[in-house]
């Protein structure tokens, strides 16, 4: 193991926008647009300068470093709080029941209500991780790696967690939810509606979408078959959410139909395991694997680390991890073990 995960600075602008050309489309807080992933950076510059505590709409752009290449392999994404500047909407699945005396049959109707639920709630998104890299427990790291610098800067955060999963998108680059539903009130393909979307939000969508329920039986078949599902691609991240402590709680994405998993941020499995220790020794190696953090801010770094607790409770590290962190003897860490 010799990555690390740490805070995305300017110079890395280039590894993303060549990451972000890999996520075949959908991927909204990844765009393929050195503007929009600029901003990013520069909005994640600005959170790290503030050093008063206090929920304020941030984000936190994270990159996955191989250390010993000193190539970025993966990132992920922190925002603070949705909502605060714009309506956070999303559609919520609900059912209309219905009796006919007459009849005498009941009728259940279900349908998509627009909602702005989830506004001030903390997001965690934008996870992608290359292709060539997809082993050695490196996606658990890149989502992890969220939850324990949102523990260690709480204050900053709401009590509230949310993951918007990108929706199915077909083999033509289409979105079957896009076009039986959103894209009938627009004169733009799914393709030209991410693209736009990307750089611009969503906030286009919900301005000149109908405000009323809408009956999912009057939707297409295929549109009806994916509300709700996540990407194929995304079927992982999406167990590692549940596994985490995230529910699907009937929210869906306005713009592809994908789910919006909901947790609550202290019982997330990670942030309710997670202690801040002393590093008291290094060793060798053996002990048990788990993940491993320290500093704040722009100096956040974690990683893997292989770790032995002693019957009075003093704690020693392998030298390697402690070293790709920077960790010395007597410093604090905060260590989690495999959710």
């Amino acid at each position: 193991m010799s990555f690390i995960m740490r805070i995305a600075r300017a110079d890395d602008l280039q590894t993303l926008y060549e990451m972000a050309k890999l996520t075949g489309g959908g991927f909204t807080n990844l765009p393929p647009d050195r503007a929009s992933l600029s901003a990013k950076l520069e909005r994640t510059e600005q959170a790290l300068a503030r050093t008063s505590d206090g929920i304020e709409d941030e984000l936190i752009v994270m990159v996955l470093e191989n250390v010993e290449t000193g190539q970025v392999r993966g990132t992920c994404q922190i925002f603070s709080t949705v909502g605060q500047n714009w309506p956070f909407y999303s559609y919520r699945l609900g059912m209309l029941t219905q009796h006919s005396r007459e009849l005498g049959r009941t009728f259940r109707a279900q349908m998509l209500s627009l909602t702005t639920d989830l506004e001030g709630s903390v997001e965690v998104g934008g996870l992608f991780l290359h292709p060539r890299e997809r082993a050695e427990g490196l996606g658990l790291l890149l989502a992890r790696s969220r939850y324990l610098y949102i523990r260690n800067h709480r204050a900053r955060f709401g009590d509230r967690v949310i993951a918007e999963l990108r929706g199915v998108i077909d083999e033509a680059g289409g979105s079957p939810f896009w076009d039986g539903l959103a894209g009938r009130f627009f004169g733009m393909s799914f393709q030209e509606a991410d693209e736009f979307n990307a750089v611009n939000g969503n906030q286009f969508i919900a301005d000149l979408m109908p405000k009323t329920p809408i009956y999912t039986a009057m939707l297409t078949d295929s549109a009806r078959a994916v509300i709700g599902l996540p990407h194929p691609n995304g079927r992982a991240a999406m167990r590692m959410l549940e596994t985490e402590g995230f529910e699907n709680a009937g929210y869906v994405d306005i713009f592809d139909g994908g789910p919006t998993m909901v947790g609550q941020v202290d019982q997330l499995k990670t942030i309710a395991a997670a202690r801040d220790v002393i590093l008291a020794a290094t060793h060798d190696g053996g002990g048990q694997k788990m993940l491993i953090a320290c500093g704040t801010l722009a100096d956040y770094r974690c990683t893997w680390g292989l770790v032995e607790e002693d019957a009075d409770g003093a704690v020693s590290l392998d030298a390697d991890s402690a070293k790709r962190i920077g960790l010395g003897i007597g410093d604090s860490f905060t260590m989690a073990g495999r959710a």
